[in-house]
C-alpha cells in the first residue's frame, strides 16, 4: 500500500490552554475564560486575524501550566464571538479549523505564543478505497452507538451520515462521543485520516460492548425488581382473599404444624393440655389479631424449651482433674469439691445438683472456673449475670397479660443452653437489690432449693419445669449482702487472694503464653526472668486476683512487639533491671522490715482486699496530762483496741517496771503511717500494746518480729482472720518471726510449705509471751508467764471470728 502525501504549513499563533476540554476541527462551541494569561491570549488573537491555538492541558487542576504541562497537538480555531460576564470572566464562541502540532514556544509571558505546524495528508487512489470502507464502517458503528446513548439525537446521526470528507467525519463523530479527555486527545493526535478512522472505530466498538453489558445489568435489575413487585402484589391479593374467607386455611395449616411438633415432642399430659387449649384459641381468632401473635410467641417458647433433652454427663474423675488443673492453678478446695460431687454422682445417679457458691475478691477465677467445670462434666454452659437486677420478673418472668411479656432469665437460660441439665452460673449474686418491683433474691429461693425446684413455675410459661438436673453455681465478692435464707441454700466455698508464688505460676503457665499468642509473638521471641515476673506482681499491681496482672503482661507484650518490628531483633529478654523500660516507674512498694531495733515501733500484720500487708505502729511519749492521741485514719474498733491495750498496761505497770502514774504525767501519741488509707479491725491489739510498752520502758522492739492478734483487758490474745495473707506479707517484708494467737495454730496448714519453713511461728495465749518474744532485751524481770498455762475460753466460732476480723485496711 502506498503512503499518503503530506503538506506542511507553519504559523505563529497565541496559545490558550484548556482544562478538561478538547476542541476538534469543524467543531463550534463556547466556553468561559477566566485566567489572566488566557484573556491576554484572546486579546492578541482579536487584534490580529482572530486565530488562536486551543490545546488541552494534561492536569485540569493546574492553574498555572507551563510548556511541559500542555499536550503538543491542538486545534487552530477562529474566535467568533466574545461576551464579558460578571467577575472578570469572558465567554468565547470558537470554531475549530484544523489540527496542528507545537514546534516551539516563542513566548510564555504575558501569554503563550507558539509556532504551530499543520500537517495535511492527501491519500493516493489505493488508500481512498480503504478510507471509504472505513468511513462506511464508522458511520454504521456510530449509528449503533447512538441507539445505546440517548444523548445523541437522530438529527446528529443524519448529519453525520451526510458527511463525505473522511477528515471531517472522524472529527465530528469524536466530538459527539462521551469519552475521556485522554481518549479524545488520542484521536486528535492523528493527522492521517485513515489511521484516525481506524482508532475511532476501535474506540466506538469498545464503548458499544461496555454499554451492552450495562444494558444487560439494567435489564436484570429491572426484572428482579419486577419480580419482587409481582410477589408483593400477589401476597397482598392473598391476604385480601384470606381476610374475605376468614383465613381459615392459613391458620389451620399453622395449627396442624404445631400439633405435629406436639406429637413428636413426647410432652407430659399437662403441657399437651395447655398447648391444645392455646391452639383452640388460635383457631377461633381472626387473622391479624394482636392476641394471635401473643399465642404464637408463647407456643414457640414451649417448643423451644428442652423439656426432655439432656447431654450425656461424663463422670470420669481423672479427666475432670486433668481439665481443672490445665485451666486453673491453685483453687484446691474448689477442685476437691467438684471431684467429690463427681464421685458421689457416680455412686448414686439420682443425686440432685448441689448449689456451690464461690466467694472471693475480684479476679481470682470464680467465673472462669465455672466454664472448666462445665467442660469437665460435659454440660452446656450458660452465664447469667445478676448484677443490678432489682425486678422479681427478671427471675420469674412477666405474666402474659402484660404487653411485651417474656419469660424470666432462668427459662431464657435453659433455652440458650438447649439442654435440661446445663451448668448455669449465677454471676454476682451478691449484687442483686430490691425496690417497689419486688425482691429478686426471694424469687431465687425456689430456684436454688432442691426440694422445690423440680417443679419451677415461670409466670409467663405457667408450666412446671424440672430444675433438679441443673447444676447451679453462684459467685459473689461478699456474703454480707446475700439474704440469709438464700445463703442457707448454698454451699459456700471461699477463694482467698492468690499468693505471690501462685501468681508467679499463673503468670508463667497461663498469662504470658496467652498474651504472647494474642499479640502475634512467638514463644522464643520473649524471655522473662522469674524476678521480673515477681516485680510485675509486687511493684505494678496490688490486687487479690490476676486481672490487672494480665493487663500489665499485655502491656509488656505490646512493647516487645513494637521493639521486635522496629529494631528487627529476633528475641527480647525481660529482666528486673530493664522492666521499667516496658512498664514505666514502679507504682507500688511494700514495706520492708526495719534496719535496726527501734523503741516504740512495732510491726503488725494487716489483711486487705488485695492481700496482706505489714503495718508499722509508732508510739511517742511527751510530757503532758495523760491524753491518748490516735492518728492515721483509725476506725472505731482499732481505737477501742488501743484503749484496751492502755488499760491493760496500766493494770500491769508495776510488773513491767513502768512508772505508776505514767497515764497522768505523759501524753501518748499513737500513729499508724500511710494516713490516707483507712484502717480498722481488732487484730492490731497486741501490736499496739507492744509498741506502747516499748515506748514506756525504753526497750527496743526486735526488727525481725511481726505480730497479729486481738488483746483483751486482761492481756489475753484472741484469734483473728486472714492469717495466710498476713504471713505472706511478713515473708515478703523479710520478717522471720511471727507471733500469732493460740487459736490460729490450726490455720498454719493453709500457709504454703515453702513459707512455713522460712518463718518461726510463736504461739501466744497472753501478752507475756508476746513481750518476751518481741522486745530486744528482757529487762522486765518481773514478767511471769502467769497466763502461759491458761487455756483461753473462746466463745465465738472460727467463722464468726473471721467475719469480725475481716477488713483491717480498706483501700
Amino acid at each position: 500500500m502506498s503512503d499518503a502525501r503530506k503538506v506542511v504549513k507553519k504559523q505563529e499563533l497565541p496559545l490558550l490552554p484548556l482544562r478538561g476540554l478538547t476542541v476538534f476541527p469543524y467543531m463550534i462551541l463556547h466556553f468561559d475564560v477566566g485566567r489572566v494569561k488566557s484573556i491576554k491570549a484572546l486579546e492578541e488573537a482579536m487584534i490580529n486575524n482572530q486565530l488562536i491555538f486551543l490545546v488541552t492541558q494534561r492536569d485540569a487542576k493546574n492553574d498555572s501550566p507551563n510548556a511541559d504541562d500542555i499536550y503538543k497537538i491542538g486545534t487552530i480555531s477562529k474566535v467568533k464571538q466574545l461576551l464579558k460576564l460578571p467577575g472578570d470572566t469572558i465567554r468565547v464562541l470558537v470554531e475549530g479549523i484544523s489540527r496542528a502540532e507545537i514546534s516551539e514556544f516563542t513566548q510564555t509571558e504575558p501569554f503563550f505564543m507558539a509556532e504551530v505546524v499543520e500537517k495535511i495528508y492527501v491519500d493516493d487512489e489505493e488508500s481512498k478505497v480503504e478510507v471509504e470502507a472505513l468511513k462506511r464502517r464508522v458511520i454504521s458503528t456510530f449509528e449503533e452507538y447512538s441507539k445505546f446513548n440517548n444523548k445523541i439525537s437522530p438529527e446528529t446521526v443524519l448529519s453525520v451520515m451526510s458527511i463525505d470528507d473522511a477528515d471531517q467525519l472522524s472529527d465530528i463523530i469524536t466530538s459527539n462521543l462521551s469519552l475521556k479527555v485522554e481518549q479524545k486527545q488520542e484521536i486528535l493526535n492523528e493527522f492521517q485520516p485513515k489511521v484516525r478512522l481506524e482508532k475511532l472505530l476501535e474506540i466506538i466498538v469498545k464503548e458499544i460492548d461496555i454499554m451492552q453489558i450495562e444494558k444487560d445489568i439494567n435489564i436484570k435489575v429491572r426484572k428482579q425488581m419486577d419480580k419482587m413487585q409481582k410477589e408483593y402484589y400477589l401476597r397482598e391479593q392473598l391476604k385480601a382473599i384470606q381476610n374475605e374467607l376468614g383465613d381459615k386455611e392459613g391458620i389451620t395449616g399453622e395449627v396442624e404444624e404445631y400439633k405435629r411438633k406436639l406429637k413428636e415432642g413426647n410432652f407430659c399430659e399437662e403441657i399437651e393440655k395447655k398447648v391444645l387449649k392455646e391452639l383452640d384459641r388460635l383457631l377461633k381468632m381472626p387473622s391479624g389479631s394482636a392476641e394471635g401473635s401473643v399465642i404464637r410467641t408463647y407456643l414457640d417458647w414451649i417448643f423451644d424449651l428442652p423439656w426432655n433433652k439432656k447431654t450425656d454427663e461424663i463422670i470420669d474423675l481423672e479427666r475432670a482433674e486433668t481439665i481443672l488443673d490445665e485451666d486453673h492453678y491453685g483453687l484446691e478446695k474448689v477442685k476437691e469439691r467438684i471431684i467429690e460431687y463427681l464421685a458421689i454422682r457416680k455412686l448414686k445417679n439420682d443425686l440432685k445438683g448441689p448449689i456451690l457458691c464461690l466467694v472471693g475478691p475480684p479476679g481470682v477465677g470464680k467465673t472462669s472456673i465455672a466454664k472448666s467445670i462445665a467442660k469437665a462434666l460435659n454440660r452446656n454452659y450458660v452465664r447469667m449475670s445478676l448484677g443490678g437486677v432489682r425486678d422479681e420478673a427478671e427471675i420469674r418472668g412477666h405474666r402474659r397479660t402484660y404487653v411485651g411479656a417474656m419469660p424470666g432469665r432462668i427459662i431464657a437460660a435453659l433455652k440458650q443452653a438447649d439442654s435440661k441439665n446445663p451448668l448455669i452460673l449465677l454471676d454476682e449474686i451478691d449484687k442483686m437489690s430490691n425496690d417497689f418491683r419486688g425482691d429478686p433474691a426471694s424469687a431465687m429461693l425456689e430456684v436454688l432449693d432442691g426440694e422445690q425446684n423440680f417443679a419451677f413455675r415461670d409466670h409467663y410459661m405457667e408450666l412446671p419445669f424440672d430444675l433438679s438436673d441443673v447444676l447451679f453455681l453462684t459467685t459473689a465478692n461478699s456474703l454480707d449482702t446475700i439474704p440469709r435464707p438464700l445463703l442457707d441454700r448454698m454451699e459456700v466455698i471461699s477463694l482467698t487472694s492468690y499468693t505471690e508464688e501462685e501468681k508467679v505460676n499463673i503468670s508463667t503457665r497461663y498469662l504470658f503464653p496467652k498474651q504472647i499468642e494474642a499479640h502475634g509473638l512467638k514463644k522464643e521471641s520473649v524471655k522473662v526472668d522469674e524476678q521480673a515476673v515477681r516485680d510485675i506482681i509486687n511493684c505494678y499491681t496490688r490486687e487479690a486476683g490476676v486481672r490487672n496482672l494480665e493487663r500489665q503482661i499485655a502491656t509488656v507484650c505490646r512493647k516487645v512487639a513494637k521493639k521486635l518490628v522496629s529494631s528487627k531483633q529476633h528475641s527480647i529478654k525481660i529482666t528486673s533491671a530493664n522492666l521499667e523500660k516496658f512498664l514505666g516507674t514502679k507504682k507500688y512498694r511494700y514495706d520492708k522490715a526495719n534496719e535496726k531495733d527501734d523503741v516504740g515501733i512495732a510491726t503488725g500484720l494487716a489483711w486487705t482486699p488485695v492481700g496482706g500487708d505489714t503495718l508499722s505502729i509508732e508510739v511517742n511519749l511527751m510530757e503532758g496530762s495523760g491524753k491518748l492521741e490516735l492518728t492515721g485514719q483509725l476506725g472505731d474498733v482499732m481505737k477501742e483496741s488501743a484503749r484496751a491495750a492502755m488499760s491493760f498496761i496500766r493494770s500491769k505497770a508495776q510488773e513491767y517496771m513502768i512508772e505508776k502514774d505514767f497515764y497522768s504525767k505523759y501524753d501518748i501519741h499513737i500513729h499508724v503511717p500511710e494516713g490516707a488509707i483507712p484502717k480498722d479491725g481488732p487484730s492490731a491489739g497486741i501490736t499496739l500494746a507492744t509498741a506502747m510498752v516499748s515506748a514506756l520502758t525504753g526497750i527496743p522492739v526486735k526488727r525481725n518480729v511481726a505480730m497479729t492478734g486481738e488483746i483483751t483487758l486482761r492481756g489475753r490474745v484472741l484469734p483473728i482472720g486472714g492469717l495466710k495473707e498476713k504471713v505472706l506479707a511478713a515473708h515478703r517484708a523479710g520478717i522471720d518471726t511471727i507471733i500469732i494467737p493460740f487459736e490460729n495454730k490450726k490455720d498454719l496448714e493453709d500457709i504454703p510449705e515453702v513459707v512455713r519453713k522460712k518463718i518461726k511461728f510463736v504461739i501466744a495465749e497472753g501478752m507475756d509471751t508476746v513481750l518476751n518474744t518481741a522486745l530486744a532485751k528482757t529487762k522486765l524481770k518481773s514478767i511471769k508467764n502467769t497466763q502461759g498455762d491458761e487455756k483461753v475460753a473462746v466463745t465465738k466460732s472460727h467463722s464468726q471470728i473471721h467475719e469480725v476480723s475481716q477488713p483491717i485496711i480498706e483501700q
